[in-house]
């Protein structure tokens, strides 16, 4: 009986494998009409490309310089983070350059108010230079006294400058008012009024007297340097005016009490070269005294 079932069972399996053996073979030919093209096999391999890809480079894509970068390509979020990096970076670089124009303007304004500064500081010394206190009067550098020099002649009466629409007659007025403050010796509103006119009534004749005068106040005040500007500038700016001369002569005693006597002769002998006999008589007489404290040959 078992040797039965075991034959039963051999001729079984015979038969299973005839079966395969007749499918394989029928298959055969099947398998070989249904072969993938060439261009089916490309797209089989690109599928299996990006998916080992996917599984070496899970961050992205790799770059396009693979082989001289090994670094993987940058993902989506590192691309946003370098943009708000550069992004950052532009706007700190106009910050930067907001702040260097600024710092620019600061620096400009610092030099106008330096070099200002300057300017009034070399103002005050020159303030502090000529205020220092007189020698006595016993020292030969000591310039004539106010007594000793000749007065400003007191211009005759004009009306007051108003609604008579008289240039001349004003001018005489807006120096009558410098000529009185000097008079009173209110040297620095003398300046400023007589100054005033020169400038308000350009071509009247008291304008040589005003500035002369202004002069003459400057170094009655004591401060000769300022003095000796004033009146050079009269003499040069208008040699032909009526005091012309006499600050000519000025300029010689602000010279003298700058210490500087040899400037002073220069000045007294121009007096002499450019006016000769045309020098006022109070002010001829004081020239030969003067000349002789400033030592001119």
């Amino acid at each position: 009986m078992t040797g039965k079932l075991a034959a039963d069972t051999e001729k079984v399996m015979m038969r299973h494998l005839l079966l395969g053996l007749s499918a394989f073979a029928l298959a055969v030919p099947a398998t070989a009409q249904r072969q993938p093209s060439p261009e089916q096999r490309i797209d089989r391999l690109e599928r299996q490309t990006r998916q080992l890809q996917r599984q070496v480079f899970p961050k992205g894509q790799p770059a396009d310089t693979a082989g001289v970068d090994d670094s993987p390509a940058a993902s989506q979020v590192v691309v946003v983070a370098l943009s708000n990096r550069i992004d950052a970076l532009e706007r700190q670089l106009a910050e930067m350059t907001r702040l260097a124009e600024e710092n620019g303007n600061r620096v400009a304004t610092l030099e106008t108010e330096l070099s200002r500064l300057r300017t009034d500081l070399d103002t005050r010394l020159r303030r502090i230079e000529t205020s220092a206190p007189a020698e006595p009067a016993a020292a030969t550098s000591e310039p004539p006294t106010e007594a000793a020099l000749p007065a400003e002649p007191k211009p005759a009466p004009a009306p007051k400058p108003v609604r008579t629409g008289d240039v001349t007659a004003d001018g005489e007025a807006a120096y009558d008012v410098g000529y009185q403050l000097w008079m009173q010796k209110k040297y620095p509103q003398a300046v400023a009024a007589l100054r005033a006119m020169a400038s308000s009534f350009p071509g009247h004749r008291r304008v040589s007297w005003a500035n002369n005068l202004a002069g003459r106040a400057l170094l009655d005040s004591g401060q000769p340097r300022a003095a000796a500007e004033a009146l050079l500038a009269n003499y040069r700016g208008n040699p032909k005016g009526e005091r012309a001369p006499d600050s000519l002569f000025y300029l010689g005693q602000s010279l003298m009490a700058l210490k500087q006597p040899a400037q002073a002769c220069k000045a007294y002998a121009e007096l002499e070269e450019v006016y000769g006999s045309g020098i006022r008589a109070d002010l001829r007489a004081l020239l030969p005294a003067a000349k002789a404290k400033a030592g001119c040959k």
